[in-house]
Parts: structure tokens; C-alpha cells; sequence
């Protein structure tokens, strides 16, 4: 469901303003993706600058495919592709490695972020993170599908990424935060089954039976162990929410009915103050602040569910946070969870991350569901 021109409850002044930021939104995505069509999670914070993760790119991608930009969605995803088509050996390798039942260390699975041409850091990061393998195969199909583009051209890589998956998605890894790489995290498992159940028309039928498989074993796991309450939970075993939950309902369709509802009610009471959300509640990065994309994610899901208001809500506190060159940042410090941690993360990397793509490619995205785009042109 999306507000049509005649009965959006805005008025003239407020839809031409939300719908300049998506503009905004659009050009600085745009302005800062590289030639080579890697999506930078940020030009200027330093310890993101000069790196693309799948993660923000899958979902900066969607919000440029909704706005129509099909080049530099195509790009993005001949990007991934190209990246993950030559890691054929390394997944080969550890395909072989579980086949033969053995773990493979932590050091040697795929990375979370690339460098622009694709290669690893040389600097260490918390690697382990099989989320955006699968964010990038939903991302890609439903690209490919809503402007009729030829998903065969990342055929190569989507069977790297889902035979990484395939062996690889019942390991503990970090999470989207990059934490706890010792849990399951739920979010994570939504993640890779919403890629696996994505891609699988594309695939040869023992790939396509294995991902429907491996899905199928996702959904019985998370209902057996990361329930709670009627609730989803941030990892498994524990009765915790996060604020990536939400993408567990959409989109990746891992939780409906009486679930999804129990989950997003939550996240809400347990993490949304005056529209911006915080990641979860025990969140020191930068004080705890509260992050745009996190309620874009739960507004979206309120759009979806035909909550226009309170879609619109979040939409508002989105845009209001947007600088006078509308740069939106990853997070700002309203209603911090734990101040007195701020000023270590600002001596350690500088002010936060801004502008942030994955901000504003979730701007795209929920500015789509209440039909602001219509009026972009």
C-alpha cells in the first residue's frame, strides 16, 4: 500500500521537501559509487572510507532500483558479482573442507568488506559475516525483477555465494553490528534464507533443491531456538531484540502473523524513542545514539503492513536529521543508550560516519512505500 497524491496527509510544502531529500539521497549515492560500481559505505569516516560491504550495498541498491536508477543498480550488482565470481577457488576450498568435516578457522572464510577492486582489507576487521551474501542475492533478484533486468549475468556469482552459504550458514559469525561472532544471530539467518528463497529459481536443480533445503532448516531453527515471548531475539538463546529484527518480516519473510507482530511491537517498545531507533539496548558504539536506517527498516515494515502514519513517522524523523546539505548519518546522538562511551569512539575514529549510503538508500526505500517517489521526476 502506498499514499497516493489525494490522500497523503502532507501538505504541499512537506511532500516537496521529502521529496528533494529523495533526490539528495539519490545524488550522493550516486556521486560517490566508483566507476568500477562499489557502493562506498562512506566517503569521509575513517574507518569505512575506500571500503564496500555486500550489507549497505544490497540495500543501497534497492533504494537506487526503486528510484529507477536501473544503471546504477546494474553496476553494483556487476560489481558483487565479479567480486564473488573470482572467490570461486576460495569457496571451492571450503566447501571441500566441510565435506570432508572439518572448520575452517575463522580466518579463512570471505570477507565483509571489500576494497573497491574488490580484494581484502589489509587492515583487521571482524570478517566473519555471512548476512550480506544473502542480502546481496535477494537484492540482485529483486532488482532483476522489477525492471526486467537479466539476472543471468550474475549467475557465476550467485552460485559462489550460495555454496558459501550452503556451507557456511549454520556457523556463529559476527553479526550486522559486527559483534559477537560466538552467536547464531537471527537477523543473520533471516538474511540468508530471504537470499537463498530469492535466488533459487535461478539455480541448477541440485543447487536450487539444497538452497530450498537449507531454508526450510533456518525457519524450523529460529522458531525452535530464537523465540521468546512470541518474540523474534537477537541471536539464538538469549531474550534480547535487536533493531535489525524487523528485517525478518521485510523483507526477507523469515516471520509472519502473530510473530511478525509480537517482533515489530517489541523492537518498538524496546527501541524506538520519537521515531529513531537504536540498535539494541546494551549499544555503546559512539553513546548508543539512534541510527536512520534502523527506522526506515521499521517504518518500511509499518508501510508494508499498511500503517501509513506511523510509516510516515519515521520518515519524517529520518528526513529531520538530514544536515543542510542533506547528508544523513549512520546514527545521531539523541536519546543515547550509554553517553559516557561517546567520546572514546570519537577519539578513536572521529565524528560519525556521514554522509552514510545506507542511510539514505533506506530513505529511497520507505519514501517509495508512501509514494513519494511518483513525484521525483
Amino acid at each position: 500500500m502506498k499514499l497516493s497524491r489525494g490522500t497523503a496527509p502532507l501538505s504541499t510544502d512537506e511532500r516537496t521537501r521529502l521529496v528533494d531529500l529523495a533526490r539528495r539521497s539519490h545524488a550522493v549515492i550516486t556521486r560517490y559509487q566508483d566507476a568500477g560500481g562499489a557502493y562506498p559505505a562512506s566517503p569521509t569516516f575513517s574507518a569505512y572510507r575506500g571500503f564496500a560491504w555486500l550489507r549497505d550495498g544490497s540495500f543501497t541498491a534497492e533504494g537506487i532500483s526503486r528510484y529507477g536508477d536501473v544503471d546504477s543498480a546494474n553496476r553494483f550488482h556487476d560489481w558483487s558479482a565479479g567480486v564473488l565470481t573470482r572467490r570461486r577457488s576460495e569457496v571451492d576450498s571450503l566447501v571441500s573442507a566441510r565435506a570432508a568435516n572439518e572448520l575452517p578457522p575463522v580466518e579463512r572464510m570471505l570477507p565483509t568488506r571489500f576494497t573497491f577492486t574488490g580484494e581484502n582489507g589489509s587492515d583487521p576487521w571482524w570478517d566473519f559475516q555471512t548476512d550480506g551474501y544473502g542480502m546481496w542475492l535477494w537484492a540482485a533478484v529483486t532488482h532483476a525483477h522489477r525492471h526486467g533486468a537479466d539476472a543471468g549475468r550474475w549467475l557465476p556469482g550467485f552460485e559462489v555465494a550460495v555454496d558459501y552459504l550452503l556451507t557456511s550458514w549454520d556457523r556463529p559469525c559476527y553479526d550486522w553490528w559486527e559483534e559477537h561472532v560466538e552467536h547464531r544471530h537471527v537477523s543473520t539467518l533471516g538474511a540468508i534464507r530471504g537470499g537463498l528463497v530469492a535466488v533459487a529459481e535461478f539455480l541448477d536443480p541440485a543447487r536450487h533443491d539444497a538452497a530450498l533445503t537449507v531454508a526450510e532448516e533456518i525457519h524450523t531453527l529460529v522458531l525452535t531456538e530464537g523465540v521468546v515471548d512470541g518474540h523474534l531475539t537477537k541471536w539464538l538463546g538469549t531474550s534480547d531484540v535487536d533493531g535489525s529484527l524487523p528485517s525478518c518480516v521485510v523483507p526477507f519473510g523469515l516471520a509472519n502473523g502473530p510473530l511478525a507482530d509480537a517482533t515489530l511491537a517489541a523492537v518498538a517498545a524496546d527501541l524506538d524513542v520519537d521515531g529513531g531507533v537504536h540498535r539494541f539496548t546494551a549499544d555503546v558504539f559512539y553513546g548508543g545514539g539512534q541510527w536512520l536506517l534502523l527506522s526506515a527498516l521499521l517504518g518500511w515494515n509499518l508501510a508494508a503492513r499498511g500503517d501509513l502514519d506511523g510509516a510516515l513517522r519515521h520518515l519524517r524523523w529520518i528526513a529531520a536529521q538530514a544536515d543542510a546539505d542533506g547528508h544523513m548519518p549512520e546514527q545521531v546522538p539523541h536519546h543515547l543508550l550509554h553517553p559516557g562511551s561517546r567520546d572514546e569512539w570519537i577519539a578513536r575514529w572521529g565524528t560519525v560516519a556521514n554522509p552514510l549510503l545506507w542511510s539514505h538508500g533506506m530513505y529511497l526505500i520507505l519514501a517509495d512505500e508512501l509514494g513519494l517517489l511518483e513525484d521525483r521526476t
